[in-house]
């Protein structure tokens, strides 16, 4: 079946006729989707209190409910214990089959062996893991018995698994001998022992074995598989306050200093299972699949919490896109027979660099809905997806949202409106988009300028742990009264909305603003060209002047004639002013662990600031600002 023979859950006029609703009656609205979505202990007194000023959020003051009982508990009791809950496909083609019966019991051991070590409601626990089961019963335990956890991703350093351990002052760490990510292996257990010494809170580490060798154990330290099976498998779910934290999720912050973005339990789940519902259109008999890691919020939303609560069959996948080969995604897709599957734009461009023929080798015939996250997707990869990914008969969802969201702002909703290449289209229900200039003045119409956000929504952070004062400064200081996203939008003659980057990656050559993002999606329609990032250098005459970074295809030779082609491009696509000035081919650009472009290492290296880098340890590949730094030298 295609998305052309599927019954959606909305079409235009439902969508319109709940999008008001959610925006002139949100308590009625929202009120309606919590008790639709939700099992309530107790039910809360006030729908939400905003104070814009101070950033005060506050979702169903007065009711109580448990995250793990929604997502667990009661779909065993309503029959559903049989129905799998994920299948995990391990990093060498491993397969497990788990049952929300199984979950069920493996999530209430896990909780009543943090209990056994004295971890209790309120205490914040780290999750330094690979992508295996393990690593989600661990997150659901901790929501079981009310504990907080922050999940730190398995690819990150030793000090940059210090700094929030540290920041959130955890009591205990639950870890993995080592981390397998394609043919390579890394360790997390020798980690979490080289900065124990300087975390003074830990006072438990659990250890999953992984490999063969025996594990070495401190005296603070458990052996998972060794403890586990002494546990009930019974564990009572702790009733929380809807505004008890949930979690603490700490994502890249400006100065370099990671932020702690927290999360509470009513308004976050209640929006993760909303959105996961509807911006996919999931349904009972669908296979989802989101590609993401635990360690970043979309695999908190959308790997976890929101297909759970929905009671939903997910793909939990630990490997890579080209491990053992670049087919390895499409093979998942025919095995399980995915429905719907979401994942980066980073990693579409890198498999569309592989070229075709590892995707028409494989059938991919149960692909309904493709789906996009972390960055705008480019209109070149936005076709290659849906064309040769998709066979031109799916949906695609390219969604903008971020950690501090909580889950789907802007997006397109399966039935509701025809996807445009590259766009984020229309808001979410409660979502309230405002365009503004420079000095605050809000524009109408077709236009472009600064995204801020109006009001509140459930799934919107609560504040950053243990720093309000950079949360009001960050999010709501620069214009009061609204919650400033930090990138800049366009809205077209039809009223869909286009994110053009990052505030901060808008480009002014001589006097023109010029966004990155229209730049770089002109460079990666040239066939060898697979990845651009767009920065400014100083120019005697016109101020700043452009200089872009570009990764060639596996395949390409990059020649003179090549530069003139990416420029023309650019002049065709934008217009002569945007032309570059400089154009440089490189092996990789600085990526987050999430696979974004790190424009900002890329501006200060391209104006040699290298001193000025921050912490590059926690990148995905922190050799490419070695490579870059000494390309940039030689200009």
């Amino acid at each position: 079946m295609n998305f052309a023979q599927r019954t959606t859950r909305l079409d235009q006029e439902k969508y319109q006729e709940m999008y008001q609703r959610s925006i002139t009656d949100p308590e009625g609205f929202w009120s309606e989707q919590a008790e639709e979505l939700l099992v309530w202990d107790t039910k809360w007194d006030t729908v939400f209190t905003h104070d814009v000023e101070q950033g005060r959020v506050r979702w169903f003051d007065g009711g109580t409910l448990n995250v793990s009982y929604n997502c667990i508990d009661r779909h065993v009791e309503a029959g559903m214990g049989a129905r799998v809950a994920y299948y995990w496909e391990g990093n060498e083609g491993q397969r497990i089959d788990i049952t929300y019966q199984q979950l069920l019991e493996e999530v209430s051991r896990f909780a009543n062996l943090l209990k056994s070590r004295g971890v209790t409601k309120g205490d914040r626990v780290c999750i330094y893991m690979p992508m295996i089961p393990e690593a989600v019963y661990a997150m659901l335990a901790c929501a079981r018995i009310g504990a907080v956890h922050t999940v730190v991703f398995g690819g990150f350093s030793a000090e940059a698994l210090q700094s929030r351990i540290h920041d959130a002052a955890c009591v205990a760490v639950i870890t993995a001998d080592y981390v397998k990510r394609g043919p390579k292996q890394n360790p997390l257990q020798a980690n979490v022992d080289a900065i124990l010494p300087d975390c003074p809170t830990v006072h438990t580490t659990v250890v999953v074995q992984i490999g063969s060798e025996p594990l070495v154990l401190g005296d603070t330290s458990v052996d998972y598989r060794a403890e586990i099976m002494k546990q009930d498998v019974v564990c009572e779910p702790e009733s929380m306050e809807a505004e008890d934290p949930l979690f603490i999720l700490y994502t890249s912050g400006s100065t370099g200093k990671p932020k702690g973005v927290l999360h509470t339990t009513g308004g976050y789940l209640l929006y993760a299972a909303m959105t996961h519902r509807y911006t996919f259109d999931y349904q009972p008999d669908d296979v989802y699949w989101c590609a993401a890691d635990v360690g970043w919020i979309t695999g908190h939303t959308y790997m976890v919490y929101g297909p759970l609560c929905n009671g939903a069959t997910s793909v939990l996948f630990e490997g890579v896109p080209t491990y053992p080969d670049a087919s390895r995604y499409w093979e998942v897709i025919d095995k399980y027979s995915v429905t719907t599957f979401y994942s980066t734009p980073t990693a579409i461009r890198m498999l569309m660099g592989q070229g075709d023929e590892f995707v028409t080798k494989t059938s991919r015939q149960s692909l309904q809905i493709l789906g996009t996250v972390g960055e705008p997707i480019n209109p070149e990869a936005w076709h290659w997806y849906h064309d040769v990914v998709g066979r031109g008969q799916c949906y695609i969802v390219d969604t903008w949202w971020q950690t501090e969201t909580g889950g789907h702002a802007l997006t397109p909703i399966p039935g509701t409106v025809d996807p445009k290449p590259g766009a984020a289209m229309q808001p979410f229900f409660g979502i309230q988009p405002v365009i503004v200039d420079a000095d605050g003045n809000e524009l109408t119409g077709e236009c472009e300028g600064i995204l801020l956000l109006k009001g509140s929504w459930p799934g919107q952070m609560r504040d950053l742990f243990n720093d309000h004062e950079r949360y009001l400064e960050v999010y709501f200081s620069q214009y009061p009264g609204y919650y400033l996203p930090g990138d800049g939008v366009r809205r077209d003659a039809d009223g869909h909305l286009w994110i053009s980057g990052r505030i901060d990656d808008v480009m002014n050559i001589s006097g023109r603003l010029i966004g990155t993002a229209e730049v770089e999606s002109a460079l990666v329609l040239h066939p060898d060209i697979v990845e651009a990032a767009a920065v400014t250098i100083p120019h005697p005459v016109k101020g700043c002047s452009m200089c872009v970074f570009v990764c060639p295809t596996a395949s390409a030779t990059i020649t003179e004639e090549t530069y003139v082609e990416l420029g023309d491009l650019v002049k065709k696509q934008v217009g002569s002013f945007a032309r570059p000035d400089q154009i440089v081919a490189v092996a990789a650009l600085p990526k987050t662990r999430s696979g974004k472009i790190m424009r900002r290492i890329v501006r200060k290296i391209a104006n040699k600031e290298y001193d000025a880098l921050g912490d590059v340890s926690t990148l995905m590949n922190p050799e490419s600002v070695t490579d870059l730094i000494e390309i940039v030298k030689k200009l």
